[in-house]
């Protein structure tokens, strides 16, 4: 006797997909088709195994209705259709990408005749690093990198009673926001205490000037995948300050200040 078509129903429902289910309460039929049109309006025809009963429709648009007729094959004959209207779930919600991180006040502190401690607050969001800028006593610009978790950086190698403004941008991505400013005057160079000389005692001999100092090897040690270690001697005399200087994996040339006592510097 000819095959019957129960009830088409729908079940779980996800922004993109429908499962639906269906039974046959009488006979057995060859194969069945499923007919429905997607977002674009194009119809689609899916054919389906006779014993199937559950048939999983991809390839959907979220918050959309959808109309399914089924039909069943038997011989020669096409029957039915049953059918349901389901309409798929919302799409999940994006995560918000993280806000754009805000630079706070740049301050000057702790002013010396050659060095100065700069301070900077981040009052929302998270930078990659920092870029600080200036030009030195030559006029030569200057460029130090900052990591991205330092609030606090003293330059080094000033001259005395100099006026400089300092220029601090925060990196985030492949963005560079700022920059954030601040100008300051460095202290005097207060000269050293002379010592008198003795009544009635021979002129002493002028101090020998200072020899100019030696630069001893540069070498690598503790090389990481983002970081290396330089080390450096000073084999005579004593400098007032180091200068490192370098190019990034952009090319982009890098100036790194190094105190006078410093013999070692992570890069």
């Amino acid at each position: 006797s000819q095959p019957i078509l129960g009830e088409l129903t729908a079940s779980q429902v996800t922004p993109d997909s429908i499962q639906l289910q269906w039974s046959v309460p009488e006979g057995t039929f060859d194969s069945f088709t499923l007919q429905y049109r997607d977002a674009q309006g194009q119809p689609q025809v899916v054919p389906v195994d006779g014993g199937a009963r559950t048939l999983t429709v991809p390839g959907l648009s979220p918050s959309r209705r959808y109309k399914f007729n089924l039909y069943g094959v038997w011989g020669r004959k096409r029957l039915g259709p049953v059918s349901t209207d389901a309409i798929t779930a919302a799409a999940e919600p994006e995560e918000e990408p993280p806000s754009q991180p805000i630079l706070g006040e740049l301050t000057a502190s702790q002013l010396t005749p050659d060095s100065v401690q700069l301070e900077w607050s981040v009052p929302e969001g998270t930078f990659d690093s920092f870029t600080l800028q200036y030009k030195d006593a030559q006029g030569q610009p200057q460029v130090v990198p900052v990591d991205g978790g330092a609030r606090t950086l003293t330059v080094p190698g000033l001259s005395p009673s100099r006026r400089y403004k300092f220029n601090l941008y925060g990196v985030w991505g492949r963005k560079r926001l700022g920059p954030i400013s601040t100008d300051i005057v460095t202290g005097e160079d207060m000269p050293g205490n002379v010592t008198p000389l003795s009544t009635g005692a021979a002129e002493p001999e002028e101090e020998d000037t200072p020899s100019e100092p030696i630069l001893g090897e540069l070498t690598a040690s503790k090389v990481n995948t983002d970081s290396v270690q330089l080390e450096w001697s000073v084999p005579e005399g004593t400098f007032d300050s180091f200068t490192l200087q370098y190019r990034d994996a952009q090319g982009q040339p890098q100036v790194v200040p190094a105190d006078s006592g410093a013999r070692t510097l992570t890069v």
